[in-house]
């Protein structure tokens, strides 16, 4: 078990800083995911510790071992950094069959005959994918061949292990099967694990740990309880959660009740999508846009009067039509407060 200090790195291509002063300890064992839109630094982040970029500035360590320093120049190979990763795109060898393409990075690595033949075996039993040993790529499906690339990267035991959005080209059904194959996996193996997804319920589901990134920068790092329970920063509230959190401006105080006690610099008020009711009587007009059924309940999104700004998603014991004109009902608090920075009062 191997844990990974980031220590002010960054990444700059041309003027452009891809990544800029991130810092995370990531402890031994744990399941980091990397969340965060596209273009905000995850995947670049995530190549500088394969070894596949060169840090701009900034360290990454592996224990005590300095693997990447890009102010002294460090730059350990990646077949020396003890690592396996899994790309989206599996990049299985076409011409040799599943229990070769596992067999084959043992074979790189020196193992004996007999020790890759036991090693195989057991990965391709714990993937439940041992009856599929003596079939090439071309003649298994998507999913399969995705638990096939899995079962290389761990079968040599490697120290970390790195997902580059594995389950993107999986089909819904198949992505949730998966996905659960993966946590179970990395429960086995012990290794520290470092995830990259936009996608936040796999990061829900998955994560130990989670850091949320926007245009290179951490927003925040904690367990996915923390960042739901108290996000530090706006764009943490808006980004994560299902629905996300639902943030009106200030001016909105307003409307929703006069009688609130608020930070004297608060810019913006986040509530809880499920203490947020639609009722005739509440005080903020609400158009409903659409409305989905989850779980027993409905999410519903709609727009809120021109004063208070965009659309939001709130969770309802009943379902609302497309269309339908309500208003919204408020708790007499916010659940948090945000400054004109987006920072967390």
């Amino acid at each position: 078990m191997t844990e990974i200090t980031i220590d002010r790195l960054g990444k700059r291509f041309g003027a452009q800083d891809a990544v800029a002063d991130l810092s995370l300890k990531i402890p031994s064992g744990a399941f980091l995911v990397l969340l965060g839109p596209s273009g905000c630094g995850k995947s670049t982040t995530l190549r500088m510790i394969a070894g596949l970029e060169d840090p701009t500035s900034g360290s990454i360590s592996f224990e005590d071992r300095v693997i990447a320093d890009g102010t002294r120049g460090i730059s350990v190979p990646p077949s020396k950094r003890g690592i396996g990763m899994v790309f989206q795109s599996y990049a299985l060898w076409p011409h040799m069959t599943v229990k070769q393409n596992v067999e084959w990075p043992l074979t790189v690595a020196g193992w004996s005959r007999r020790d890759r033949a036991s090693r195989v075996e057991a990965v391709l039993e714990s993937l439940e994918i041992a009856h599929l040993a003596d079939r090439t790529p071309a003649l298994i499906s998507g999913g399969q061949q995705q638990r096939v690339a899995i079962a290389r990267t761990i079968a040599p035991r490697p120290q970390v292990v790195l997902f580059d959005e594995p389950l993107s080209n999986l089909d819904a059904r198949l992505r949730v099967e998966t996905r659960s194959e993966l946590g179970r996996v990395h429960r086995s193996s012990g290794a520290t694990s470092v995830y990259v997804t936009h996608d936040q319920v796999e990061a829900l589901a998955l994560a130990t740990h989670i850091a949320v990134m926007n245009g290179g920068r951490l927003e925040q790092f904690g367990t996915p309880t923390e960042l739901l329970e108290a996000p530090a920063t706006m764009f943490v509230a808006s980004f994560l959660g299902s629905p996300a959190a639902v943030l009106l401006p200030r001016s909105a105080e307003i409307i929703l009740d006069t009688a609130m006690t608020l930070p004297a610099d608060a810019a913006h008020l986040m509530f809880r999508p499920d203490e947020v009711a639609m009722h005739p009587q509440g005080t903020l007009d609400f158009e409903v846009v659409e409305s989905t059924p989850q779980a027993g309940r409905h999410l519903v999104t709609g727009r809120v009067a021109p004063e208070a700004g965009h659309r939001i998603t709130v969770v309802s014991d009943r379902a609302a039509i497309p269309g339908e004109s309500t208003r919204l009902r408020f708790p007499e608090r916010p659940a948090a407060c945000f400054g004109a920075d987006g920072q967390r009062l």
